[in-house]
């Protein structure tokens, strides 16, 4: 019997979802596009770091070491100059090492200045990213930049207050928000930044130190990812707390949709109760369209998600735990939706079943 009762409300509960597709589909569409959004917020907020790994990958480096108590190698450096170089790449477990340095600057494009993050290494590395065209740089008035600055190799380019020579093209290398990077020699950074001073910000390493110098310390690259994405704390902090507001917003759509149904059905609800159907039953078949409409939602949003992530100036890098962990969501949203319409439906009264008011 409690079977049949279970069935019976779920066909009841198709059933009343045909008659009221236009609304159910317009519930679907405006929650899709929530669904949507909040993945392409993630893939926004995903993007930072995806763009600030590629950097440090593209370096060829397993660690950095920074003087003690600097916040990073790059933007959370302490300046220091290279007198204990040689120290370093003699430590125990060194294979290679070479002096590094970071530092912001800008770029002319047309009659206006564009930012970039510029990294100076030695030209046959560690450090210095493999380049698509071209060649890396070998003398400081050369030049790596990145292929988002749409420029060729031959061309002359005017980076801060010197004009360079661009000599390789490194594929999509960027950071702080699709900001490009360029990179020269050490010596052409310090020229550009430092005033030709022979100041480094960090010593790029292969291996793992078992011993370093006096007032040095070793970072991984997990940390040199967090110290490029410090700048940006703050938007993904913003973004993330964009991304639910919009499931708060997913499930009140979802719940007033199943509510206003509830509401409608109060005389169906009022027979099954009068013939003895249970309210888990009655349960059953409201989360059942609670639920069919979180998942084609769902499948809508993953679709609009392909379509605008392009569409955004900036990475957006979707990860996969967004996608599996979406239809789940979607799930827990129709059940919570669905309550919303249960207590609705157990208050009423089996006499109006019969005419009652």
């Amino acid at each position: 019997m409690e079977v049949g009762n279970v069935v019976g409300m779920l066909l009841a509960a198709l059933r009343d979802m045909q008659w009221r597709m236009r609304r159910l589909v317009i519930a679907v569409v405006s929650t899709g596009i929530i669904f949507a959004m909040t993945l392409v917020l993630t893939g926004l907020a995903n993007g930072f770091r995806v763009e600030a790994q590629r950097t440090v990958d593209s370096m060829g480096l397993d660690a950095f070491v920074v003087k003690a108590g600097a916040a990073g190698p790059f933007l959370g450096a302490t300046p220091f100059a290279p007198t204990d170089l040689a120290l370093v790449a003699s430590a125990p477990g060194v294979v290679a090492a070479a002096p590094l340095a970071t530092a912001a600057t800008t770029i002319r494009d047309g009659a206006s200045r564009r930012n970039a993050t510029a990294f100076g290494a030695p030209e046959h590395g560690p450090g210095m990213p493999r380049v698509s065209e071209g060649r890396a740089p070998s003398t400081p008035e050369e030049v790596a930049v990145s292929s988002v600055l749409g420029r060729r190799v031959g061309e002359d380019v005017q980076i801060g207050a010197r004009t360079l020579r661009i000599v390789g093209i490194v594929p999509n290398s960027t950071a702080l928000a699709k900001m490009p990077n360029i990179f020269l020699t050490t010596e052409g950074l310090q020229q550009l930044s430092y005033n030709g001073q022979p100041i480094i910000t960090s010593i790029g390493i292969v291996g793992t130190p078992k011993q370093l110098p006096d007032g040095y310390q070793t970072v991984d690259k997990a940390a040199g990812v967090n110290d490029l994405l410090r700048p940006v704390k703050v938007a993904v902090g913003s973004i993330t707390i964009v991304a639910v507001l919009l499931w708060i917003v997913a499930v009140l759509i979802v719940g007033s949709v199943v509510y206003l149904s509830a509401l409608e059905r109060l005389r169906d609800f009022a027979v099954f109760k009068a013939i003895g159907v249970p309210a888990r039953s009655i349960l059953a078949g409201l989360a059942l369209q609670a639920v069919i409409v979180a998942l084609l939602a769902a499948v809508l949003g993953v679709i609009l998600a392909q379509v605008l992530a392009p569409l955004f100036p900036m990475i957006v890098v979707v990860p996969a735990y967004a996608y599996i962990s979406l239809p789940l969501v979607a799930v827990v949203i129709g059940l919570l939706a669905s309550l919303a319409g249960l207590r609705r439906a157990v208050a009423v009264d089996p006499a109006l079943a019969f005419g009652g008011p």
